[in-house]
């Protein structure tokens, strides 16, 4: 069967589309060398100092194109311990959280927030994607508001309360048998 005129200006228009995709990438990736990773990190810098907040800011460059800038609370100890016999007591380590501005495949930036947890006590829960951006999208009102964010979401964390009705997967030591039981 010949291809119509109106079929081959459609396909055209859908490769025309994907190159357009690939070159958005290779201008995305560019844009994160070029400056979009220090400018995120001086953002960042800049609201934990003006908050007093205390936090490192770390670049991950494990993998070239997949960078991410980490604002990350750290770890401590959770004032939880096992014992590990004769006396002894291992204490439980706690990572306090993080708010990451991860570089996607496509060259977009995913934000995200990473949750407290507490090793051995349950899973962490599912990081909570905030948005995803063009290079060009990521203005500087933003970064205040997943600052806040952040801090609001891991004080919620750190304040778990059972009066208040949280999704199952909310639950501190997510999906731990430490429920109460269903009568």
């Amino acid at each position: 069967m010949p291809l119509s005129e109106q079929d081959i200006l459609n396909l055209q228009r859908k490769v025309g589309h994907y190159k357009e995709v690939l070159q958005n990438t290779k201008k995305y990736r560019e844009a994160w060398k070029k400056g979009l990773k220090k400018s995120i990190v001086a953002h960042l810098r800049s609201l934990t100092e003006a908050g007093g907040l205390s936090a490192t800011i770390q670049e991950v460059e494990d993998i070239q194109n997949l960078e991410a800038v980490e604002l990350t609370l750290g770890t401590s100890e959770s004032g939880l311990g096992e014992s590990v016999g004769n006396d002894l007591r291992r204490d439980l380590i706690k990572q306090n959280g993080s708010l990451v501005y991860q570089q996607l495949f496509n060259g977009k930036i995913l934000v995200l927030i990473k949750f407290p947890y507490i090793e051995k006590y349950g899973q962490p829960q599912p990081p909570k994607t905030l948005a995803i951006y063009r290079p060009e999208e990521l203005k500087e009102p933003y970064f205040q508001r997943h600052v806040e964010t952040f801090v609001t979401d891991v004080s919620a964390w750190e304040d778990y309360d059972d009066d208040v009705v949280l999704e199952p997967n909310q639950r501190i030591g997510f999906k731990m048998n430490f429920e109460k039981e269903e009568a």
